[in-house]
């Protein structure tokens, strides 16, 4: 029967033996009907391999008839896995015979674990926890005050708790739209009757909210087409009823457009939000598809993820659902079920170039992976007295990390990690690659939540550490207080060996919240300002660095580094005394300071007519770009020009912050100060309040005509800095800038 047919045969494969139960499947029968293709439902227990038929129904004369058919060039899967289980064997002989368009990809859990482990969307998702028992929950919301609470299988947000530490013995409880407030005792007992129930697990409570104050997020549905490539479906946004604070449809949220929506809360972002949201929905389904092939050698065909923006406009994950529920819109849903039949079709006709794409995939990474895991298994012993060097802090890790490993090299093989390789994830796969032969370890330990610094020493301990400063560098994860940032950095100190070397900064007021009490190895100092263990005086700005002096042992050296600022000669001082005290002479140090720097920070672009710019487009926080405009004010040759974009993650203080840094473009004397991005226009305005000229002060949320104002705007002989995180693509501008006036 199959040869006569030039159509294409799609099974939809479920547990409920009823389709009529099956909301979706008619609309399957329909659209496969209007693409040319047959279509018919059936579960396991239908399927007779003896024959090769199988026991299905078919949408006919508007119902379902019961008909032998053949075997399917194609199945899609829908039903649910669990209840599919119990037939697992036939299955099984099904997926060996037949293409499934999809395959699960577990809970809710297992998903964040897999992006977690494969650490290129690790930033995006927010810190899990499964809940063993109370005092593990305690212990959690002691951190981070407000924790939502949810079984590990939620579907259409059910059994969700948003639980905030109200104070020393009561918590703020809230189900749906009611709040109670609960005494330890009490919320212990309904932990309990939750984890008696099943399986749950706690997250930091991070919401978005509307300007009318409505708790929302935004699903984003994408799919499979009939060319087998990922594509949007539809992204929108759900929005909570006001009292609640889950935006779920199910429990009486409701959706919107999204372009109306965007244009309302974001004005001007709208678009780079939508483009930033259609971007990060393709790039994870591509790599969630890719750790499905690399893992089982399987396809997925369909995922909807629903995500968050804080107030800094970062995306956090909330969860990635297989099979996710139709968006609430028929033509939308038509949508979906059009592009799964294409696929369908797609798959069908084209078995064998899907199989070798999963054939590639699984093959080299699995042989990867498998040496990973004999590694584990055996992994390469850290010889005792070993020095490992660990730099945090808000501001100069990487220029400190690169300062001691120039040093250290003078006389050792030196492990040293990449330019700015800090997670936690890059620090387990620096455990692996430490061998005997390494002489001295150089890492940097990053942090944007308390727990964090603690899982870095938890798999290498430092016995010398750096903390170059406390600053406000992910102050918006810490309610706004430094404290809270100092806390989570003290991690350092009580995570490395305790009888080591600690290497902090005397001149940063932030730095007296470092937990140090209890620490009992030795403390070293740097300064500038006040008196240290290794003090800088005399500091001159050269042409493409900096020189200093210190004293030695009693004796006067002068020191050069290539990199401009007088917040990198602390940097260099950390790696002085890291050098000084593992026995390193003056000349190593002077000859290893003259180091390879980081890239774009403080970068100079000599271009024509005497235009000079500093390219600084890594990292922005308030402390950083103060440093950079000393830098354009000490190197100008005449007139000065600021570019400075957003600043991320500084959460309430956000406007405070920006409103000091236009105050400082005017007390300094900046002859020209641009801003770009969202809400950077508090900078300018700040300025001009000063009494900066407003014709001198302009501010963009477009590059295209901040830099058609630049070909009009700069002279010869300008000094021109470019300042901004990373994210903001900042460097499009130095980019801009070397390219139309570079020397001819």
């Amino acid at each position: 029967m199959k040869g006569s047919l030039a159509m294409t045969i799609i099974g939809m494969l479920h547990h409920r033996l009823d389709p009529t139960t099956v909301l979706k499947s008619y609309a399957y029968a329909a659209v496969a009907k209007a693409e040319g293709a047959q279509f018919f439902y059936f579960t396991p227990k239908s399927v007779d391999f003896a024959k090769r038929s199988i026991r299905a129904k078919v949408y006919e004369d508007g119902q379902w008839q019961e008909k032998t058919m053949p075997f399917p060039d194609v199945i899609y899967n829908a039903g649910s896995p669990e209840k599919l289980s119990v037939s697992k064997e036939i299955i099984d002989r099904l997926k060996e015979e037949i293409p499934f368009t999809t395959y699960s990809i577990g809970n809710k859990w297992n998903v964040l674990k897999r992006l977690k482990e494969a650490k290129e969307f690790e930033q995006y998702l927010i810190p899990s926890e499964i809940v063993k028992d109370a005092d593990v929950f305690h212990k959690f919301i002691n951190y981070y005050k407000r924790v939502v609470f949810k079984p590990i299988d939620g579907r259409k947000g059910k059994g969700i708790y948003f639980i905030t530490k109200a104070g020393p013995k009561n918590f703020e409880v809230k189900k749906d739209s009611t709040n109670t407030i609960y005494s330890k005792p009490q919320l212990d007992a309904l932990l309990k009757e939750q984890l008696a129930s099943g399986t749950f697990i706690m997250q930091p409570y991070i919401q978005s909210i509307t300007k009318a104050g409505q708790v929302y997020d935004f699903r984003l549905h994408v799919q499979k087409n009939g060319e087998g490539k990922w594509v949007v479906t539809t992204v929108y946004p759900r929005i909570a009823p006001n009292g609640s604070i889950i935006p779920n449809i199910n429990n009486g949220g409701f959706t919107n457009y999204l372009d109306p929506f965007l244009e309302q809360e974001f004005k001007e972002e709208a678009y780079n939000i939508r483009r930033m949201l259609e971007h990060f929905s393709l790039a994870l389904a591509h790599h969630l598809d890719d750790i499905q092939m690399e893992k089982f050698g399987e396809v997925i065909d369909e995922i909807g993820i629903d995500v968050g923006l804080d107030q800094q406009q970062k995306i956090w994950m909330y969860e990635v659902n297989w099979r996710p529920g139709c968006p609430p819109a028929f033509y939308l849903e038509l949508d979906v079920v059009i592009n799964s039949i294409r696929y369908a079709m797609y798959l069908a006709k084209n078995p064998k170039r899907v199989k070798k794409k999963m054939v590639q995939q699984k093959s080299n990474p699995v042989e990867v992976k498998k040496e990973i895991v004999q590694q584990k298994s055996n992994p390469v012993e850290i010889k005792k007295n070993l020095p490992i060097i660990a730099i945090t802090g808000s501001a100069g890790k990487t220029t400190t990390k690169a300062f001691v490993g120039s040093i250290l090299s003078k006389q050792w093989n030196v492990f040293e990690s990449k330019d700015y390789w800090n997670t936690t994830e890059h620090t387990k796969k620096h455990k692996e690659e430490i061998n005997d032969s390494h002489q001295a370890v150089v890492l940097e330990y990053g942090m944007a939540y308390p727990g964090i610094i603690t899982n870095h020493c938890s798999i290498i301990q430092p016995n010398i550490s750096i903390v170059t400063n406390i600053g406000l560098a992910h102050v918006g994860n810490f309610d706004g207080d430094v404290r809270g940032v100092a806390k989570a950095k003290s991690e350092l100190i009580h995570g490395m060996d305790q009888q080591g070397l600690l290497i902090l900064n005397k001149d940063d007021d932030n730095s007296r919240f470092l937990e140090t009490q209890q620490f009992k190895g030795k403390m070293l100092t740097v300064g500038i300002k006040r008196d240290a263990d290794y003090r800088a005086y005399d500091l001159q700005y050269k042409d493409i660095g900096m020189s200093f002096k210190m004293k030695l042992h009693g004796q006067e050296i002068e020191l050069y580094i290539p990199i401009l600022g007088e917040h990198h000669v602390y940097n260099a001082l950390n790696a002085v005394a890291v050098a000084d005290y593992l026995g390193f002479s003056p000349l190593d140090i002077q000859a290893g300071l003259n180091f390879k720097k980081p890239p774009r920070r403080l970068t100079i672009y000599n271009l024509r007519d005497d235009i000079t710019v500093i390219d600084d487009t890594v990292h922005s926080h308030p402390q950083g770009v103060r440093a950079a405009i000393d830098v354009l004010t000490n190197i100008a040759k005449k007139r000065k020009v600021a570019i400075i974009g957003q600043m991320r993650e500084l959460g309430v203080l956000r406007e405070e912050e920006y409103r000091k840094v236009g105050e400082y473009i005017y007390e300094e004397g900046i002859d020209e100060f641009i801003t770009y991005g969202f809400r950077t226009d508090e900078m300018s305005n700040a300025a001009i309040e000063m009494g900066m000229d407003p014709a001198r002060v302009h501010h963009f949320i477009n590059k295209d005509a901040l830099h058609a104002l630049l070909d009009k705007l700069i002279k010869p002989h300008d000094t021109i800095l470019v300042k901004g995180a990373s994210k903001t693509n900042m460097f499009e501008t130095v980019k801009y800038l070397d390219q139309t006036l570079k020397e001819e």
